[in-house]
């Protein structure tokens, strides 16, 4: 089933990772449409409005707001580092906030309104709690962290740590982050079945320097983006495991769409890990999806993404 009328949508990004959200809250008619295949339709860049993902933002039983984050090919992600900073950003606008806490899937994040990155640009983070062990890691025996070790079906060089940041990760610390590599890496996942039975997230990062890393990401079901929230903080997560950088540290991730900051606390076992970045916000606009048929318009340009492409400019001088 689909919704006749138009409803509102955002186009927004963190850190270049550009989104479709809607509120779903204020409008509990919008349930009946089929959200998977708007993703599918929407999400795509010839055709649609073009986007990495979709982000609905809904409300629980219990009354706390959160997210639902499906993938351009209409699959749902249990987690986005930069989506759920633009959902934060909202949430914080409407008054949703009150606890500080949004949902993802089955996780509760806390969420906070930061200094900004530059003038005019809004920034938000997230804690995300981080486990080592995950039903997604095939390639690891059972109860036991992956950190820095070979998956010889994938690659027989790379060594790789393994993250559940509430969706899984790989990363790998490499001394120049190759695209074609990346790419190669990212398509050969989808076959191996028994290593990786729900799909993974893998990024390769760069350490340059002990307080600054450049990190690029394959995403499952999406494929190469310009950025991946939860994959830049698996990466300074890593790197903090494996002591290239400082826990306790504010480090600056650096990735083709710009800049985040990550902070990851180690407490014995329990890892937690803020990122905090951008929440853009490009434009206001309404759309209509009826028989796998949409439609949009754009209404209103916020001016934001100027202000965005100006601090970019600025990082890569």
């Amino acid at each position: 089933m689909c919704n006749r009328h138009k409803f509102e949508i955002i186009k927004c990004h963190g850190s270049a990772n550009d989104f479709i959200m809607i509120d779903l809250t204020v409008n509990p008619d919008l349930q009946a449409v089929d959200w998977s295949a708007f993703a599918r339709v929407a999400c795509d860049r010839e055709s649609g409005i073009g986007s990495d993902g979709l982000l609905l933002v809904v409300k629980n039983s219990e009354g706390i707001y959160g997210m639902d984050m499906l993938n351009p090919d209409g699959t749902h992600a249990e987690m986005c580092g930069n989506g759920i900073r633009c959902v934060a950003r909202l949430a914080y606008e409407r008054g949703y906030l009150d606890s500080r806490i949004l949902f993802s899937s089955t996780r509760l994040y806390s969420i906070g309104k930061e200094e900004a990155l530059s003038d005019g640009i809004d920034t938000f983070s997230v804690d995300i709690a981080i486990d080592l062990t995950s039903p997604s890691f095939g390639f690891a025996e059972d109860g036991k962290p992956f950190i820095a070790e070979k998956i010889e079906a994938l690659d027989p060089e790379l060594r790789f740590t393994a993250l559940n940041l509430g969706n899984p990760h790989i990363v790998a610390e490499v001394e120049h982050v190759d695209m074609a590599l990346l790419e190669r890496l990212g398509e050969r996942v989808k076959s191996l079945k028994n290593e990786f039975p729900h799909g993974i997230n893998l990024s390769l990062y760069e350490c340059r320097g002990d307080r600054e890393l450049f990190v690029a990401t394959y995403e499952r079901g999406a494929g190469i983006t310009m950025s991946c929230g939860t994959a830049m903080t698996a990466s300074a997560t890593a790197a903090a495991l494996l002591k290239r950088t400082a826990a306790g540290e504010r480090i600056d991730v650096k990735n083709r769409g710009g800049k985040v900051f990550c902070t990851t606390r180690l407490d014995g076992d329990k890892i937690v890990t803020k990122l905090a970045g951008n929440a853009t916000f490009v434009w206001w606009g309404s759309a209509s999806f009826e028989n796998g048929v949409l439609s949009y318009d754009v209404e209103s340009d916020t001016g934001e993404q100027a202000l965005w492409q100006e601090f970019v400019e600025r990082l890569n001088r």
